[in-house]
């Protein structure tokens, strides 16, 4: 059974008010390579990219603490 217009305007307004949302772009050829590095992490590929920024951020702080 399809969503009501009504669940997905209720989606909707969760979705902007819980989470932020910005573009990614990657050049032509390289967004195949990513999802399927995703999908052998068993992850979405949205929790992928979202994790290995995380742990960049993580990295950059550790190096930051180490000077």
């Amino acid at each position: 059974m399809p969503a009501s217009e009504a669940l997905l305007r209720a989606i909707r307004k969760y979705d902007d008010k819980a989470y932020e949302k910005f573009l990614i772009r990657v050049r032509k050829g390289e967004l195949d390579p990513i999802r399927q590095a995703a999908a052998a992490s068993g992850e979405s590929l949205n929790a992928f990219v979202v994790n290995a920024v995380r742990e960049k951020i993580a990295r950059l702080e550790k190096e930051k603490a180490a000077r």
